[in-house]
């Protein structure tokens, strides 16, 4: 690990001396030192790909200026005076941007330190890092590198502050959240939240991401919390700012099953009783806040910046002070950069932004569209909603609409890209070309996924094994792209249904799955993580599974509530260490397998039910406080699957178990029925389905 501490020392004397000036009196709050930041200019996910194989998402052009200065303009903005940046995929390009850019120079009001390592694969990692290092002294923002907003965060710290004076350091975290009625477009489907909140205290009772799901659950000990008010909101925006309090870190170091944001404030709110930690948030009405996960949201923030709705980081006000970077600003949104030639009849209609030495040719219609620098564009071309990055050619008589185009792209005459096109950098497509909605073409070949197998963040070495290997690789398809085309087709049909989710580059409306947690799916590639073994040893795995077993059978002996057989099976899992899926997979086996330990192994499938039936009923709200989200119902039924598969002779007890668990609202009937539907991953799996029992209850569900 390395940091760049040179840039931070320039700089610090005049972060302090700003510091003393803006705090008024001296010695006014003793204890109250400088804002620090921690920006994370990683997505840990392949979301981007394939065009984050050469850039990374930190660095992606907006409106034309690198996604992380808006991040950085922002803190600094809101009084941050030293934030750190945290790195790991391609993380010298990120480091050169930074050392060149204004937050390193001496007179930065905000001292930035680069913290780079190949070892961290999510934001949990991160946070364990800086608890380890002990890199914050106080309260702390939060945020991604890929997050653009104009909010001053001045009020909601200092209620966060004045919360964790009242009641010794209780709040650990305030999120922020923009009121935004649902549809609105800069509401990012993946990302809509359902929060439960106590209305005097902006205390949040519960938090529910309500991507894919029919049916909402909310857990009742929430209105039995002491709250005389409660609201349910749906119409809040998450920023993904946070303000955290020095906590935060260690809480991740005590909980290392933490691998995002979301596993944190669920892992929290589920076990508030025991932690005594609180979660608080803060709503902004006028301001913006928004996060670029996926192309559409590229799209949508790119559009907002260029029609002024996150003033003052408008294209004319050139924040980033960089040369070259001006540019005019006249009515209907038309933003010229220096050098712009436009030829005879060209015109652009409205929110148009041309970086500068960009020429266009003759009787071109340009709307919406945001072009990059030094571009050249041929005549008779249309462009609705392009995003055009630098150095690119576009011949004449082209038509594209709604889609990305890299640097150094090349299209030639006559082609026509369909919405949601995407052309990786340096692609080039032939002349007359359509290319059908949702394309993308890239110069690295789908098929380098499977050598460069589970490490998706190469070191920078590896990139010259990998070109040689690249050498080797097929032909480009002149079918697809041309005959002088350069590039390959990524398809997305030939991915599995999870890497859809994770590889869709735009927004997942094509296929709204009720499986996809979208931010420790998606955002976070957290799916990565039980293959790089961050699932604890099997012995303690084994012995949770028997602690369990003995804490069921002794609520029975003992009759113990439901909330006290939670309180324990909670302690145990933060004993031994256990995942929320895991818990939930084994208290499902646990619970199956009562009756054979209870009578032994000779039960018929008709008394297996018998017993097993109120024990469900018994047992009923410690399954419910582990099945929140539409995965969990997922990871259940394939606990329950997995069961039964290795008791054949109980088939025909399955049906029953699925009744129960679905009568008793355990399980959601949607999630059933895309189990049902779906879910077969062997053969013996397809057999299950097809059982008498199984397949005609599925059958009438459908019904």
């Amino acid at each position: 690990t390395n940091m760049a501490g040179k840039v931070g020392k320039q700089s610090r004397g005049t972060a302090g001396s700003g510091f003393a000036n803006r705090k008024g009196p001296a010695g006014q709050e003793e204890e109250e030192q400088a804002l620090q930041a921690v920006l994370i200019a990683d997505s840990f996910s392949r979301r981007f790909f394939p065009i984050s194989k050469d850039q990374p998402r930190a660095l992606f052009p907006l409106a034309n200026v690198a996604m992380i200065d808006y991040t950085l303009e922002f803190l600094t903005a809101t009084g941050v005076q030293e934030t750190f940046v945290f790195c790991c995929w391609m993380s010298n390009k990120i480091k050169e941007h930074l050392l060149k850019s204004k937050w390193c120079r001496p007179t930065s009001p905000n001292t930035v330190h680069i913290i780079t390592s190949e070892l961290y694969r999510s934001l949990g990692d991160v946070l364990r890092d800086v608890d380890a290092k002990t890199l914050v002294r106080s309260d702390f923002l939060l945020v991604y590198g890929d997050v653009v907003s104009n909010i001053d965060v001045t009020q909601a710290l200092q209620e966060h502050r004045n919360r964790r004076k009242a009641e010794k350091n209780i709040s650990v975290m305030t999120m922020i959240f923009k009121e935004s009625s649902p549809g609105h477009r800069s509401r990012c489907k993946e990302d809509d939240v359902i929060v439960a909140v106590d209305s005097k205290s902006n205390q949040v009772l519960h938090y529910q991401k309500t991507y894919g799901l029919q049916k909402l659950q909310f857990p009742m000990n929430i209105f039995h919390s002491g709250s005389d008010e409660i609201e349910v909101r749906h119409d809040l925006l998450d920023c993904h700012i946070s303000i955290c309090s020095p906590q935060v870190a260690e809480l991740f170091t005590d909980n290392f099953d933490y691998q995002t944001r979301n596993d944190f404030v669920r892992g929290l709110l589920v076990n508030e009783e025991i932690l005594g930690n609180q979660i608080h948030m803060h709503v902004t009405g006028h301001e913006y806040g928004a996060r670029v996960s996926n192309l559409l949201m590229y799209d949508v923030v790119s559009s907002d910046i260029v029609r002024r709705w996150v003033y003052p980081l408008t294209p004319e006000m050139n924040f980033t002070d960089q040369e070259g970077q001006a540019c005019t600003h006249s009515r209907h949104n038309v933003y010229r950069g220096a050098g712009v030639s436009l030829g005879h009849g060209s015109q652009m209609v409205e929110n148009v932004l041309i970086g500068q030495g960009t020429n266009i040719g003759a009787n071109c219609h340009i709307s919406n569209s945001v072009i990059g620098n030094n571009c050249t564009i041929g005549d008779n071309v249309i462009l609705d909603r392009a995003y055009i990055w630098n150095n690119v050619c576009i011949a004449n008589n082209s038509h594209i609409k709604q889609s990305v185009l890299c640097d150094n792209v090349e299209v030639k005459e006559g082609v026509t890209l369909n919405p949601q096109c995407v052309l990786a950098f340096n692609v080039v497509i032939g002349a007359n070309v359509t290319l059908p909605e949702g394309t993308v073409v890239s110069m690295h070949h789908p098929d380098e996924e499977d050598k460069e197998d589970e490490d998706e963040f190469l070191s920078d070495d590896a990139e010259v094994s990998n070109s040689q290997a690249k050498t080797k690789l097929k032909a480009f398809s002149t079918a697809a792209v041309g005959t002088e085309g350069k590039g390959y087709i990524w398809r997305a049909s030939s991915l599995t249904e999870e890497e859809e989710l994770t590889q869709c580059l735009w927004d997942l409306e094509l296929n709204p799955d009720p499986e996809s947690d979208s931010e420790s799916e998606m955002s976070e590639g957290s799916h990565d993580l039980d293959s790089r073994g961050v699932s604890p040893e099997l012995d303690d795995v084994n012995v949770f599974q028997v602690e369990v077993l003995g804490t069921l059978q002794r609520g029975m002996e003992e009759n113990i509530g439901c909330d006290n057989l939670v309180l324990e099976i909670n302690s145990l899992k933060y004993a031994y260490n256990i995942t929320l899926k895991e818990v939930m997979q084994i208290l499902t086996k646990v619970v199956l397998e009562f009756p054979f330990q209870q009578q032994g192994p000779e039960l018929t499938a008709s008394q297996y039910s018998t017993i097993l039936t109120p024990l469900l009923k018994r047992w009923a709200p410690v399954f419910k406080n582990y099945i929140k989200r539409a995965q969990d119902h997922l990871d259940c039924l394939s606990a329950i699957e997995e069961f039964f598969l290795d008791h054949d002779s109980h088939w025909s007890a399955m049906v029953k178990v699925l009744m129960n668990v679905y009568q008793l609202e355990i399980l959601a009937e949607e999630a059933i029925m895309h189990w049902f539907s779906q879910g077969a991953s062997s053969e013996k799996s397809k057999q299950l389905r097809k059982n008498q029992g199984v397949s005609q209850s599925g059958k009438q569900a459908v019904e």
